[in-house]
């Protein structure tokens, strides 16, 4: 296969995965709020995501930088089908047993804090130089068309029939395992992990990240900047009980920040983010903040998707500045495990930013959960500005050409 083919066979694969998880995101949520309508019960969603990411770290790492990455991710995306098909049967059956939903979301986030390693650190196999920074520039677009598209998608059929969500789940989880069937074998990183004790070798990738103080402190940044922001693990409650709208309105909220975040992710291609990129990292992280306020204080439909849409640009802003401060510039065999911590910063930040916002709003309310979240992104921006100063002065992105 070329390499042309192989990079296609990638690009359908990692965007497969990713409407798949757009879709089952959103459909989880509202099937487990149906169920007794509680926050608490959407705020455990989040901790069990986040648990094998933190759990298989990692484990996954070292898997990703010692076996051929493809078969890896091959073989957990197949567990990730396993998993929706339990998602149909449960949805067909009306089953009502947290337990059961529960453990279905356990089997899939385990798969995917296993895989997700090994799928990142595929793509520099793939491309190299400036054509790897084109292939992810590339990547990220369509992945926020494809986050765009996939609450709309999953609002639709909800509405229509709440097992056709997970139909589509598992047909693109499917298409995902097929595309990894059809990549070639990429044969393991050229680093031997032999040189090294167990030990040594499964610490590397925080042993390399704690050395660099500016990734360290983009990443903390991003996790607890977002940890505190998590809006959108509210949203079912936002809908229904705040600005009355069905699944379709609710669809449509879910799938306004990465609306803002294509948009922003289109202005980057063509205009690259050149000089000031500390402080630009700053600023941005305050305008995730600032409307995540408004988000909270909102109680107009229009507002609040305008509200989520800005929210969901900023942060594009911030994830480009970690992409390519983190994945572009970690050297070839230490990819695994770097990008398997980087993925506790990121679940952290969203799966038990979750679980905050969610237990929070079980304890007060959507709104106080909302504006405390907004509230102390803005405080993690003023102390990190104390904790980093070499983050904030920060100028150039330097990529390895």
């Amino acid at each position: 296969m070329g390499a042309d083919r192989a990079f296609a066979a990638y690009f359908i694969a990692r965007q497969a995965g990713w409407l798949a998880a757009a879709v089952e995101d959103v459909a989880i949520g509202w099937q487990i709020y149906a169920i007794h309508h509680r926050a608490i019960d959407l705020a455990f969603i989040g901790l069990i995501a986040f648990a094998p990411q933190l759990l298989l770290a990692i484990p996954a790492g070292s898997i990703a930088d010692r076996f051929d990455r493809r078969g890896v991710a091959l073989a957990l995306t197949c567990v990730n089908v396993l998993g929706s098909l339990a998602f149909i049967w449960l949805s067909v059956n009306n089953a009502e047993s947290l337990a059961a939903w529960y453990g279905a979301l356990a089997i899939v986030a385990c798969a995917n804090a296993a895989s997700v390693p090994s799928q990142r650190a595929l793509l520099p196999q793939l491309r190299d130089g400036e054509r790897l920074v084109k292939a992810s520039a590339l990547i990220s677009s369509f992945s926020q068309l494809v986050v765009i598209a996939g609450p709309a998608l999953a609002g639709l059929l909800i509405a229509w029939h709440v097992p056709a969500a997970f139909v589509a789940v598992t047909a693109c989880y499917a298409l995902a395992a097929l595309a990894y069937l059809v990549l070639p074998p990429q044969g393991r990183p050229a680093h031997d992990p032999a040189a090294e004790s167990v030990l040594s070798y499964a610490v590397g990738g925080f042993r390399y990240l704690f050395q660099n103080r500016i990734i360290l402190g983009a990443i903390s940044l991003d996790l607890f900047a977002v940890l505190f922001g998590g809006a959108t693990a509210l949203l079912p409650i936002v809908a229904t009980q705040l600005l009355h709208v069905g699944a379709a309105g609710f669809g449509l909220l879910r799938a306004a920040p990465a609306v803002g975040a294509a948009l922003v992710a289109l202005w980057l291609s063509r205009r690259p983010i050149r000089r000031a990129a500390g402080r630009l990292l700053f600023f941005v992280v305050a305008g995730f903040g600032i409307f995540t306020i408004v988000f909270g204080l909102s109680r107009s439909f229009w507002l609040s998707l305008a509200s989520l849409a800005l929210l969901g640009g900023f942060d594009m802003v911030s994830v480009v500045i970690r992409i390519v401060l983190v994945q572009v510039t970690t050297p070839n065999e230490l990819r695994g495990r770097v990008s398997a911590i980087e993925n506790i910063f990121i679940g952290a930040s969203n799966e038990l930013g979750a679980f905050e916002s969610g237990a929070l709003a079980a304890l007060t309310n959507a709104p106080f959960s909302i504006l405390f979240g907004g509230c102390m992104t803005l405080l993690v921006i003023g102390l990190w500005s104390l904790f980093f100063p070499e983050l904030r002065t920060l100028d150039r992105l330097h990529v390895s050409e």
